[in-house]
């Protein structure tokens, strides 16, 4: 950004001294097509071959001006590019971490469902057994029933869970 405010400010100050022409030691000034030279119009002392000399002169300067601002210009439009580029580039990069989370929570959502569903399967089968056995007092009972109520109700969370994302 810097280079491209030097150079501007470069441009301008030739474009504004660009009607100056220096020839034989002496500075002319160029305004239309007549030349001056200390505020005197001077065009009549000169050929017609000096006066396409410094007309060109003058010319080359107004050209060179112009592509001076022309480059200012196209290194200012590479600059918005580029930012605008660093700015897609993030937004990309926060839609990928958003994604990649949310791929991250439905995994843990469907692991912690397997993993619930698993210890509510083998914790009622544990109960069938012992149940059929006649192994479980009532009290064992009561507690093994409010066990498979509590892994029932941590299944049912982790479903509506897995659901939800």
């Amino acid at each position: 950004m810097k280079y491209i405010l030097v150079i501007l400010f470069l441009g301008l100050g030739f474009f504004s001294n660009a009607q100056e022409v220096e020839r034989n030691g002496k500075k002319h000034i160029v305004k239309k097509d007549r030349i001056w030279h200390e505020g005197n119009d001077v065009t009549a002392t000169f050929s017609l071959e000096e006066q396409a000399k410094i007309k060109d002169e003058f010319s080359n300067l107004v050209e060179g001006i112009k592509l001076k601002e022309k480059e200012a210009k196209r290194l200012k439009k590479a600059e918005k590019d580029q930012k605008n580029a660093e700015k897609d580039r993030k937004r990309a990069q926060s839609k990928q971490k958003k994604a990649e989370k949310e791929l991250k929570q439905k995994e843990k959502a469907q692991s912690n469902y397997e993993k619930a569903t698993k210890n509510y399967s083998q914790a009622q089968s544990k109960y069938e057994r012992l149940k059929e056995k006649g192994k479980l007092s009532p009290k064992d009972e009561a507690k093994w029933l409010k066990k498979l109520e509590s892994l029932n109700e941590k299944l049912e969370k982790a479903e509506k869970k897995m659901k939800r994302s």
